[in-house]
């Protein structure tokens, strides 16, 4: 047997990060159930951004409404979500894992969002590389960490799971089946609860009849590409390769849910031009055009839209994006009262070359 380090990816996951980062800063709240979101107000409409574990006992989750989770949770002390907080503390832990070293290991490291990040590394020792990994983090930053060893990333992303709380699990090819057999499809990395319904409607319920089924069915399904990724997720296998490229955004989005339903359309409309307003200067702090944009709508109480069209040419003119966002909210129903807009503009990707050699871009910085 060879004594030659084995090439490894670790999946490094905060432990409950909003709320740590808040407990951080408040270490009175240790202990109690700590939930984040909006501006703090459950009267308000809002959502959960993150609940810590003691609140989540409770069964406040990421995502509820907050009003919800304050009722589930009427001791909780809930907080406004505060951005700049989580971004200083990522990058800090970011850092301390970029000048990781033991005993000559150093691993390439991509950042997922502000609280994961795959870890590339060559050890002999993954779950002693991986212990010094949290204690790193722990020692820079105070914040807790869980660990997903795998031989591909989704194995190790999937891995993470079984050791949170601040655990450590290792997820290969040996043991796949062993553990993610019998568990629903839902419980993959990329299969949310309509992709699971599918599956199930072709008789696909658990990972191992996915990993079994026939793969010209799940094209049939899914078509060429999702077709033979599912397949391929059956049985956790997916790329090896971590990359610390730096990430860069298709687009940017922002949008607005209303303390009072929008009703008429004058309001959607004012509305509307400024969250296209807003969209088109995080755009040109990119330098690069816009080509699509979409309007996203949710009617209440609860029913959500797209609505999305690609410009005639990508353009950096705030005047053409702004317009197509109005174009667009022309097709939303006048007869509905609408609780929240988004509007999302696509920008020209850097590895697509200079668009201006394909086709005219209008406008100017």
């Amino acid at each position: 047997m060879s004594d030659a380090p084995t090439s490894w990816v670790l999946h490094v996951d905060l432990d409950e990060f909003i709320a740590a980062v808040e407990v951080l800063r408040r270490p009175e709240l240790r202990g109690r159930p700590v939930i984040v979101g909006g501006r703090g107000d459950p009267a308000e409409r809002a959502v959960v951004a993150t609940a810590s574990y003691e609140a989540r006992e409770f069964g406040a989750a990421s995502g509820m409404p907050l009003r919800i989770a304050a009722r589930r949770v009427p001791d909780a002390v809930i907080l406004p979500v505060d951005a700049p907080a989580y971004t200083e503390a990522s990058e800090y832990v970011m850092q301390a894992l970029r000048g990781l070293s033991r005993e000559g290991e150093r691993g390439i490291v991509e950042v997922l969002g502000w609280d994961e990040a795959f870890l590339g590394v060559q050890t002999k020792d993954p779950e002693a590389l991986a212990r010094h990994v949290q204690a790193v983090i722990l020692s820079a930053t105070a914040l807790h960490s869980s660990v997903g060893i795998g031989d591909t990333k989704v194995r190790a992303k999937i891995a993470t799971g079984f050791g949170k709380p601040g655990g450590i699990f290792r997820l290969t090819r040996d043991n796949w089946i062993e553990v993610m057999g019998e568990r629903p499809t839902v419980a993959l990395w990329g299969v949310g609860s309509k992709i699971s319904r599918r599956l199930a409607g072709l008789g696909i319920e658990t990972v191992s009849q996915l990993a079994a089924a026939d793969r010209d069915v799940l094209v049939a399904e899914f078509g060429p590409r999702m077709g033979r990724w599912y397949a391929e997720l059956g049985r956790g296998h997916s790329s090896a390769i971590v990359d610390d490229t730096p990430w860069i955004p298709r687009g940017h989005s922002r949008e607005t849910t209303y303390q009072s339903n929008l009703t008429t359309p004058a309001e959607v409309e004012a509305a509307v031009r400024e969250l296209a307003g807003q969209v088109f200067e995080d755009t040109v702090a990119e330098g690069r055009p816009v080509f699509r944009v979409t309007l996203k709508v949710r009617y209440a109480p609860f029913f959500t839209q797209t609505k999305a069209r690609k410009l005639p040419a990508p353009t950096r003119e705030r005047a053409e994006v702004v317009a197509a966002a109005i174009a667009l909210s022309d097709r939303l129903d006048p007869g509905r009262e609408i609780r929240l807009l988004g509007v999302r503009a696509e920008m020209v990707m850097p590895e697509e070359g200079d668009p201006a050699e394909r086709t005219p871009i209008r406008g100017r910085l």
